[in-house]
């Protein structure tokens, strides 16, 4: 290809060299420059690769993308951008032949949610017939294939490479969550989604390396629906108006309407009820509005009818455009009572006597909304499986201990990821918060045993929640990663139990 072939839809200007200059690959990390490859530039906030052209022309690269003059030989041609990270994501869109224009995207923003949501609506439009891609926080998935991925939303040019693998493997959809850092540094510059989801607005994301404010914040996640040609947003989101405001696409709300909470919405959830029994965990509600039926998750709690409304809403509006709603609409209405999103309030065990939950929370708000979740289910006792990361804040450590200690009936502390830091000494930060508030509580510092002891002293009727890891594989200690997924330790454990009456 020509660079000049790449350009479209692009602010770059040539300052030298030729439109015309051979072009295979498009590179943003210097060592992985080589003849035929276009080296985008990028002033971050600790590094400026502009540092790295002479490595880069070292290494063969003729064509630069830069953001500020540069003195370089006259056979290498240079253009000039305002941003280069959305140079490098409308390039990478080139590169890879704009395959977001063979796919439906659909993109999920939300301060909570996002990633349930996204493996939610996954498996709606995958029982509508559709064949679904998915790129978020528990990495991309491609039929049978998962990669990691490092960050929520990966890089632009990881996007549209996930995109085209995705299109090429034979998808017609692709659901990916899209994070307020994902909107401010132009990992999703230049796609349109087809739909954009906002699920709920709180405070995170605020700080020194993140967003230097919660205006900040906000109105970079509200670029999603600047962004996409059909929004779907939570109508009882705080801040609505503010979202709203700069929106250019059709608009469509959900809302889940429970005990005195009103509003008037596109797709509404009612008849909010918390079922559990020796083969099921979860909640049912009843769906209104521009779909209606009956719906049952096979996840606890009511932010997950939350979710579950939001992904039935994307997906009744994709069908729709399709033309295909309502010959499936009662298989995809009844597809949830299965869903299993790993580490996102997993039921990973459930017998006659006791439940087993594994979920990610592993901090202070996440494990107190989870705790008062569980003991909606009126358990005989809610018993509590955690740790604490090492080289994190010491906070942290002592407000989870107050949680537990005040929410729990019974808490086992144990380890999480102690990194560089003594288990014992992180427990012990856990115990200073526990102990003025009287809570029973046991010490076992290996997690695998935490967990072991926890089934094998359950009593009937029990519910245990083992947190903090969820969807991770791995402990890290020392610097060493080690293979832990709590998932398979609870069913090694639940194994070893089978003799019980279940």
């Amino acid at each position: 290809m020509r660079i000049g072939d790449w350009l479209a839809g692009s602010d770059c200007v040539l300052l030298q060299g030729s439109l015309d200059t051979r072009v295979e690959e498009v590179v943003y990390d210097s060592r992985r420059a080589y003849p035929d490859s276009v080296f985008v530039c990028i002033k971050g906030s600790t590094r400026d690769s502009h540092t790295f052209i002479p490595e880069v022309l070292a290494a063969g690269c003729r064509v630069l993308v830069v953001e500020r003059e540069v003195s370089v030989p006259a056979d290498v041609t240079v253009l000039r951008t305002a941003n280069g990270r959305l140079a490098l994501a409308l390039l990478a869109a080139a590169r890879f032949g704009h395959p977001a224009n063979r796919l439906t995207t659909i993109g999920i923003t939300g301060t909570k949610g996002k990633t349930t949501t996204s493996y939610m609506l996954k498996k709606l439009l995958e029982t509508a017939g559709r064949k679904v891609g998915l790129i978020g926080t528990n990495g991309a998935v491609i039929g049978d294939e998962r990669f990691p991925t490092a960050n929520t939303t990966p890089e632009s040019y990881v996007v549209q490479e996930y995109f085209a693998r995705m299109a090429n493997a034979g998808c017609d959809c692709v659901v990916m969550e899209v994070s307020s850092q994902a909107l401010m540094l132009h990992r999703v510059g230049g796609i349109r989604f087809d739909y954009g989801l906002f699920t709920n607005l709180s405070p995170d994301h605020i700080g020194p390396k993140e967003h230097k404010s919660f205006e900040e914040y906000l109105y970079y996640k509200s670029r999603l629906l600047t962004a996409c040609r059909t929004g779907v947003i939570n109508r009882l989101t705080e801040h609505y108006d503010e979202i709203i405001k700069d929106a250019d696409c059709r608009l469509y709300t959900y809302a889940l309407l429970s005990g005195n909470t009103q509003a008037e919405a596109d797709f509404t959830g009612s008849r909010i009820h918390y079922a559990s029994d020796h083969s099921f965990v979860g909640v049912e509600f009843l769906l209104q509005g521009k779909a209606s039926g009956p719906v049952r998750v096979g996840m606890p709690g009511k932010f997950n009818a939350d979710n579950a409304l939001a992904a039935l809403a994307v997906c009744r509006l994709v069908l729709a455009e399709a033309g295909a709603a309502e010959a499936v609409w009662g298989r995809v209405c009844s597809a949830l009572e299965t869903i299993r999103v790993d580490g996102r309030m997993e039921i990973v065990h459930v017998s006659k006597r006791c439940s087993v939950i594994v979920d990610y929370a592993h901090n202070a708000v996440s494990m107190e909304s989870l705790l008062a979740t569980l003991r909606e289910y009126h358990p005989k006792r809610l018993v509590c499986v955690f740790g604490c990361g090492g080289n994190r804040a010491k906070e942290r450590r002592y407000s989870m201990g107050e949680i537990g200690g005040r929410m729990a009936d019974f808490c086992i502390l144990t380890a999480d990821n102690p990194r560089f830091e003594k288990n014992e000494d992180i427990i012990r930060d856990i115990e200073t918060g526990i102990a003025p508030t009287g809570g029973s509580y046991l010490v076992i510092p290996d997690r695998r045993e935490a967990i072991f002891y926890a089934l094998r002293h359950a009593e009937a009727g029990d519910m245990i929640a083992v947190i903090g890891k969820g969807h991770e594989d791995y402990q890290e200690i020392e610097g060493v990663r080690h293979h832990f997924l709590d998932r398979e330790v609870v069913e090694e454990a639940a194994k070893e139990m089978e003799g019980w009456n279940r």
